[in-house]
């Protein structure tokens, strides 16, 4: 089970696994930074950098592709890193943002936002700020991407 979030430098925020051996990121995602080119002869990827080096992206025996990294580089700020910018009761505050969130329905950080602007929820436990905070601390809700992305297949 993936239950990890963090920052890839120069890409962004990813779900890894830290004991796996590999993580995926998509090609539609990485050629939007970067100039990304397909070599049918060495039937690999290349992904060109801004500071002109590239990596390369060659295919597995089951055919993913995949490039080697050092493991001696950390390329992950973890959810436990984003709690510590915060006190413990401002992290009380952003969890209870995440289950309200969550419990009804996962709409989006900034429909929430709305929601509370307008006390649209009855006796509502957070604030603004509560809910960026959730957003910073464990990045945007995986449910509510998902419902969005079932909803815009659904409609295709």
């Amino acid at each position: 089970m993936v239950n990890k979030i963090g920052d890839l430098p120069g890409y962004g925020t990813v779900w890894f696994y830290e004991d796996g051996i590999a993580n995926i990121l998509s090609l539609n995602n990485v050629k939007k930074k970067y100039w990304v080119t397909y070599d049918s002869t060495a039937y690999c990827f290349e992904v060109h950098k801004v500071d002109s080096t590239k990596r390369v992206f060659n295919p597995s025996k089951k055919g993913l592709f995949y490039s080697c990294v050092n493991n001696n580089v950390a390329l992950v700020t973890t959810v436990e890193d984003n709690i510590n910018k915060y006190t413990i009761r401002e992290y009380s505050y952003a969890k209870k943002a995440r289950d309200l969130q969550n419990i009804i329905g996962r709409p989006s950080t900034q429909d929430l936002i709305n929601y509370v602007e307008k006390n649209l929820i009855p006796n509502c436990p957070v604030t603004r700020q509560d809910l960026l905070r959730s957003e910073d601390i464990f990045r945007p809700n995986i449910g509510s991407v998902k419902e969005k992305l079932h909803i815009l297949l659904r409609n295709m």
